[in-house]
């Protein structure tokens, strides 16, 4: 008799469980909110009164004074540092709207990570996508670390472009490939010796395939290693093969050691048919290839035309070098890009 108690008890117990866990869930974003929105009403107050001064002193001097009136009267919370950011959050969204829609999807600590941004394109590009893969706070910083934005490929677009496609996600939910897309990957969480085969390359990765996942970027989820394609009677293999979601494609990976060649288009380009004539469902969208380097040629990429063929090429780094050497680096490839891609007003 116990036991058919017990039964009807769990299920009560897990119903309840349920509804409190909710309520609490909704209970910590509405306080967020709160907080969020009091502390950009306090960035605002304090900036109309710096701009009513007309002086950087007289700034500095209300700062200082009013946190420590606020620490006697509150306790600690409100420091120099704190009504800094709160300034700072003002100055950078000015638009209360703007701040009501990010506060229902955004901590405090992330607005603040994203307010130190000085980009207006870079700083939208990690508030679309961190709402987007509902980053934790440690994934924003190590990702704006790794120059995330600088990696993907739509930093080497058009400002216009980026703005087009930020838009688009924003309204739509739809990522384009260039969002999603990088250069380099860095995979230094491999761990891998001096000297490494393509399949010790593999394996380092289906070992991290979390962080992996977590490289490749939004929607990608792993389907198989060394798909097997069967043409005539030739045998051939796609080293990893993934979809992903957000762009409802199919995204064959081919790992070469070394340098690209020309040759690997024609490659990449055969797996890709394939997987459109057998693999692609009618609700998707056609495969797309990524060619991993440990090296690449920028003049011969850009003459094969391979972002027509749905094919990026791009480079990997197993040792994250100074970060220095790394920003500039990427600087040098957005110039470039752009240099080459110059702005028209065709453009979307």
């Amino acid at each position: 008799m116990s036991d058919d108690l017990t039964q009807p008890n769990d299920l009560l117990f897990q119903e309840i469980r349920q509804l409190i866990d909710t309520a609490k869930q909704r209970a910590a974003v509405a306080i967020n909110a709160e907080i969020t929105l009091l502390y950009w009403q306090v960035g605002k107050r304090i900036q109309t009164e710096v701009l009513q001064g007309q002086r950087a002193e007289y700034g500095k001097q209300i700062i200082v004074s009013l946190s420590q009136q606020l620490t006697q009267t509150y306790g600690k919370g409100w420091g120099e540092r704190q009504l800094r950011h709160c300034l700072q959050f003002a100055e950078t969204f000015p638009n209360i709207e703007i701040v009501n829609t990010l506060c229902s999807k955004l901590s405090w600590s992330h607005l603040r990570i994203l307010t130190a941004i000085d980009d207006p394109l870079k700083r939208e590009f990690y508030i679309e996508i961190a709402q987007l893969e509902r980053w934790s706070v440690r994934q924003l910083q190590e990702l704006i670390n790794s120059m995330l934005f600088e990696r993907t490929a739509i930093s080497r677009k058009p400002e216009e472009t980026i703005r087009h496609d930020l838009e688009q996600l924003r309204q739509t939910q739809q990522v384009s490939p260039d969002i999603l897309l990088k250069d380099p990957y860095i995979l230094d969480f491999l761990e891998l010796s001096d000297r490494y085969l393509e399949k010790d390359l593999e394996d380092a990765i289906l070992r991290e395939i979390e962080q992996f996942l977590l490289e490749l970027g939004a929607g990608f989820t792993f389907i198989a290693r060394q798909k097997r394609l069967q043409i005539d009677n030739d045998d051939f293999y796609i080293d990893l093969l993934f979809y992903n979601r957000k762009l409802k494609r199919l995204v064959a990976i081919d790992l070469k050691l070394g340098s690209f060649q020309p040759e690997y288009k024609g490659q990449m380009e055969l797996y890709l048919r394939w997987l459109a004539k057998y693999d692609q469902e009618p609700d998707e969208q056609p495969p797309l290839g990524i060619i991993l380097c440990a090296g690449k040629k920028q003049e011969q990429i850009e003459l094969l035309e391979l972002d027509k063929s749905g094919i990026h090429v791009a480079e990997y780094l197993t040792v994250l070098p100074p970060k220095e050497m790394l920003q500039a680096k990427l600087q040098e490839a957005i110039a470039s890009a752009r240099r080459r891609l110059p702005y028209s007003k065709d453009e979307p």
